[in-house]
Protein backbone atom coordinates (compact mmCIF):
# COMPACT_ATOMS: atom_id res chain seq x y z
CA UNK A 1 0.00 0.00 0.00
CA UNK A 2 2.86 2.65 0.37
CA UNK A 3 4.55 2.07 -2.69
CA UNK A 4 0.66 2.43 -3.91
CA UNK A 5 0.60 5.84 -2.40
CA UNK A 6 3.96 6.68 -3.53
CA UNK A 7 3.68 6.40 -7.36
CA UNK A 8 0.02 8.42 -6.87
CA UNK A 9 1.66 11.60 -7.43
CA UNK A 10 3.97 10.97 -9.88
CA UNK A 11 1.38 9.61 -12.09
CA UNK A 12 -1.24 12.92 -11.09
CA UNK A 13 0.35 15.66 -13.77
CA UNK A 14 0.29 12.88 -16.86
CA UNK A 15 -3.54 12.14 -16.05
CA UNK A 16 -4.40 15.39 -15.76
CA UNK A 17 -2.57 16.03 -19.54
CA UNK A 18 -4.20 12.65 -21.10
CA UNK A 19 -7.50 13.57 -19.45
CA UNK A 20 -7.85 17.10 -21.35
CA UNK A 21 -6.93 15.07 -24.92
CA UNK A 22 -9.14 12.40 -23.68
CA UNK A 23 -12.40 15.12 -22.77
CA UNK A 24 -11.88 16.50 -26.74
CA UNK A 25 -12.81 13.20 -28.11
CA UNK A 26 -16.15 12.97 -29.70
CA UNK A 27 -18.39 10.59 -27.62
CA UNK A 28 -15.66 10.23 -25.18
CA UNK A 29 -17.50 11.12 -22.01
CA UNK A 30 -16.27 9.73 -19.27
CA UNK A 31 -17.14 11.57 -15.74
CA UNK A 32 -20.01 13.62 -17.57
CA UNK A 33 -23.00 14.35 -15.23
CA UNK A 34 -25.20 12.80 -17.68
CA UNK A 35 -24.23 9.39 -17.60
CA UNK A 36 -26.31 6.93 -15.68
CA UNK A 37 -25.46 5.33 -12.22
CA UNK A 38 -24.06 1.98 -12.77
CA UNK A 39 -26.43 -0.46 -11.35
CA UNK A 40 -23.36 -2.31 -9.73
CA UNK A 41 -21.60 -0.48 -6.77
CA UNK A 42 -18.41 -0.30 -5.54
CA UNK A 43 -19.31 -3.03 -2.90
CA UNK A 44 -19.91 -5.62 -5.76
CA UNK A 45 -16.46 -4.82 -7.83
CA UNK A 46 -14.47 -4.92 -4.91
CA UNK A 47 -16.13 -8.57 -4.63
CA UNK A 48 -15.48 -9.23 -8.09
CA UNK A 49 -12.04 -8.48 -7.81
CA UNK A 50 -11.47 -10.51 -5.06
CA UNK A 51 -12.83 -13.45 -7.21
CA UNK A 52 -10.64 -12.30 -9.66
CA UNK A 53 -7.52 -12.59 -7.58
CA UNK A 54 -7.08 -8.47 -8.27
CA UNK A 55 -5.73 -6.62 -5.79
CA UNK A 56 -3.14 -3.66 -4.78
CA UNK A 57 -0.06 -5.16 -6.68
CA UNK A 58 -2.14 -5.86 -9.85
CA UNK A 59 -2.80 -1.22 -9.99
CA UNK A 60 0.12 -0.93 -8.79
CA UNK A 61 1.34 -3.17 -12.37
CA UNK A 62 -1.19 -1.71 -14.60
CA UNK A 63 0.56 1.60 -13.82
CA UNK A 64 3.42 0.77 -14.00
CA UNK A 65 2.67 0.47 -17.64
CA UNK A 66 0.71 3.19 -17.84
CA UNK A 67 4.13 5.19 -19.38
CA UNK A 68 5.36 2.35 -21.22
CA UNK A 69 2.35 2.09 -23.46
CA UNK A 70 1.23 5.91 -23.80
CA UNK A 71 3.04 6.46 -27.00
CA UNK A 72 2.58 3.15 -28.27
CA UNK A 73 -1.37 3.68 -28.52
CA UNK A 74 -1.13 3.30 -32.20
CA UNK A 75 1.20 0.66 -32.95
CA UNK A 76 -1.75 -1.59 -30.28
CA UNK A 77 -4.42 -0.25 -32.20
CA UNK A 78 -3.06 -1.58 -35.39
CA UNK A 79 -2.49 -4.71 -34.54
CA UNK A 80 -6.00 -5.13 -33.02
CA UNK A 81 -7.45 -3.40 -35.92
CA UNK A 82 -5.70 -5.58 -37.72
CA UNK A 83 -6.96 -8.62 -36.04
CA UNK A 84 -10.53 -7.65 -36.35
CA UNK A 85 -10.41 -6.54 -40.66
CA UNK A 86 -9.11 -10.35 -40.85
CA UNK A 87 -12.17 -11.80 -38.68
CA UNK A 88 -15.26 -11.84 -40.48
CA UNK A 89 -16.89 -12.26 -37.64
CA UNK A 90 -15.41 -9.59 -35.98
CA UNK A 91 -15.84 -6.38 -38.60
CA UNK A 92 -19.33 -7.27 -39.01
CA UNK A 93 -20.54 -5.18 -35.86
CA UNK A 94 -18.84 -2.14 -37.83
CA UNK A 95 -20.81 -3.04 -40.92
CA UNK A 96 -23.20 -0.03 -42.56
CA UNK A 97 -26.48 -2.23 -42.64
CA UNK A 98 -27.36 -0.42 -45.72
CA UNK A 99 -24.21 -1.45 -47.57
CA UNK A 100 -23.04 -4.20 -45.96
CA UNK A 101 -19.54 -2.93 -45.91
CA UNK A 102 -17.82 -1.86 -43.02
CA UNK A 103 -18.10 2.18 -41.85
CA UNK A 104 -14.59 4.03 -41.68
CA UNK A 105 -15.88 6.67 -40.30
CA UNK A 106 -17.41 4.77 -37.77
CA UNK A 107 -14.14 2.44 -36.90
CA UNK A 108 -12.29 5.60 -36.98
CA UNK A 109 -14.20 7.06 -34.31
CA UNK A 110 -14.24 4.26 -32.40
CA UNK A 111 -10.40 3.66 -32.49
CA UNK A 112 -10.02 7.24 -30.75
CA UNK A 113 -11.56 6.06 -27.78
CA UNK A 114 -10.08 2.84 -27.56
CA UNK A 115 -7.11 4.66 -27.68
CA UNK A 116 -8.20 6.42 -24.26
CA UNK A 117 -9.53 3.30 -23.27
CA UNK A 118 -6.12 1.70 -22.91
CA UNK A 119 -4.75 4.79 -21.25
CA UNK A 120 -7.90 4.62 -18.70
CA UNK A 121 -7.45 0.53 -18.24
CA UNK A 122 -3.66 1.32 -17.10
CA UNK A 123 -4.49 4.07 -15.09
CA UNK A 124 -6.75 1.83 -12.91
CA UNK A 125 -8.80 4.42 -11.28
CA UNK A 126 -11.51 2.22 -9.49
CA UNK A 127 -14.17 4.49 -8.62
CA UNK A 128 -17.78 5.17 -9.31
CA UNK A 129 -16.93 7.11 -12.34
CA UNK A 130 -14.78 4.46 -13.83
CA UNK A 131 -17.43 2.05 -12.71
CA UNK A 132 -20.44 4.58 -14.12
CA UNK A 133 -18.63 4.43 -17.60
CA UNK A 134 -17.99 1.02 -17.38
CA UNK A 135 -22.00 0.25 -17.55
CA UNK A 136 -21.86 2.96 -20.29
CA UNK A 137 -19.51 0.88 -22.27
CA UNK A 138 -21.59 -2.27 -22.05
CA UNK A 139 -24.52 -0.41 -23.19
CA UNK A 140 -23.06 0.99 -26.21
CA UNK A 141 -22.05 -2.68 -26.90
CA UNK A 142 -25.93 -3.68 -26.14
CA UNK A 143 -29.22 -3.22 -28.28
CA UNK A 144 -29.38 -0.10 -26.03
CA UNK A 145 -27.32 2.62 -27.06
CA UNK A 146 -24.86 0.41 -29.94
CA UNK A 147 -24.66 3.25 -32.92
CA UNK A 148 -26.31 6.15 -31.28
CA UNK A 149 -22.85 7.79 -29.90
CA UNK A 150 -22.04 7.97 -33.48
CA UNK A 151 -25.48 8.26 -35.00
CA UNK A 152 -24.32 5.64 -37.92
CA UNK A 153 -26.68 2.75 -39.25
CA UNK A 154 -25.14 -0.68 -37.96
CA UNK A 155 -25.62 -3.80 -36.42
CA UNK A 156 -28.03 -4.05 -33.60
CA UNK A 157 -25.77 -4.89 -31.07
CA UNK A 158 -22.53 -6.72 -30.38
CA UNK A 159 -23.28 -10.43 -29.74
CA UNK A 160 -22.54 -11.09 -26.02
CA UNK A 161 -19.97 -14.43 -26.62
CA UNK A 162 -17.53 -11.72 -27.94
CA UNK A 163 -17.00 -9.45 -25.40
CA UNK A 164 -15.55 -12.05 -22.84
CA UNK A 165 -13.60 -13.63 -25.89
CA UNK A 166 -12.05 -10.95 -27.38
CA UNK A 167 -10.20 -10.48 -23.44
CA UNK A 168 -7.80 -13.49 -25.10
CA UNK A 169 -6.72 -11.64 -28.45
CA UNK A 170 -6.73 -8.26 -26.42
CA UNK A 171 -4.43 -9.53 -23.56
CA UNK A 172 -2.09 -11.68 -25.67
CA UNK A 173 -0.79 -9.19 -28.37
CA UNK A 174 -0.26 -6.51 -25.57
CA UNK A 175 2.45 -8.55 -24.44
CA UNK A 176 4.84 -7.56 -26.36
CA UNK A 177 4.26 -3.69 -26.53
CA UNK A 178 5.29 -4.13 -22.27
CA UNK A 179 8.20 -5.47 -23.27
CA UNK A 180 9.33 -2.46 -25.03
CA UNK A 181 10.87 -0.43 -22.75
CA UNK A 182 13.10 -2.18 -21.16
CA UNK A 183 11.04 -4.04 -18.20
CA UNK A 184 12.60 -6.72 -16.84
CA UNK A 185 10.73 -9.92 -17.87
CA UNK A 186 9.22 -10.41 -13.90
CA UNK A 187 7.54 -6.87 -14.62
CA UNK A 188 6.32 -7.83 -17.83
CA UNK A 189 4.75 -10.63 -16.64
CA UNK A 190 2.98 -8.85 -13.68
CA UNK A 191 2.16 -6.45 -16.03
CA UNK A 192 0.52 -9.11 -18.51
CA UNK A 193 -1.48 -10.72 -15.86
CA UNK A 194 -2.76 -7.50 -14.17
CA UNK A 195 -3.77 -6.34 -17.83
CA UNK A 196 -5.87 -9.97 -17.67
CA UNK A 197 -7.68 -9.51 -14.62
CA UNK A 198 -8.32 -5.88 -15.74
CA UNK A 199 -10.15 -6.28 -19.30
CA UNK A 200 -11.92 -9.34 -17.87
CA UNK A 201 -13.32 -7.50 -15.01
CA UNK A 202 -14.55 -4.72 -17.38
CA UNK A 203 -15.66 -7.45 -19.64
CA UNK A 204 -17.79 -8.94 -16.52
CA UNK A 205 -19.41 -5.04 -16.17
CA UNK A 206 -20.00 -5.17 -19.74
CA UNK A 207 -21.87 -8.15 -19.60
CA UNK A 208 -24.59 -6.30 -17.20
CA UNK A 209 -27.20 -4.85 -20.32
CA UNK A 210 -27.33 -8.60 -21.61
CA UNK A 211 -28.15 -10.02 -18.89
CA UNK A 212 -31.80 -10.83 -17.04
CA UNK A 213 -32.83 -8.59 -14.05
CA UNK A 214 -31.76 -9.89 -11.02
CA UNK A 215 -28.92 -12.27 -12.41
CA UNK A 216 -26.31 -10.57 -12.91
Amino acid sequence: MQLLQAILPRLSFGVVAAEAARQATPGYNYGHATLARAPYSLADLAALQKALLFGDDDVLALRQSAAILADQTDAILDVWYGFVASTPELVVFFGNTRTGEPDPAYLEAVRKRFAHWILDTAEARYDQTWLDYQYEIGLRHSKFKKNRTDGVQSTAQVNFRYIPALTIPITTTLRPFLAQKGASANDVERMHAAWVKSVLLQAILWSQPYVREGEF
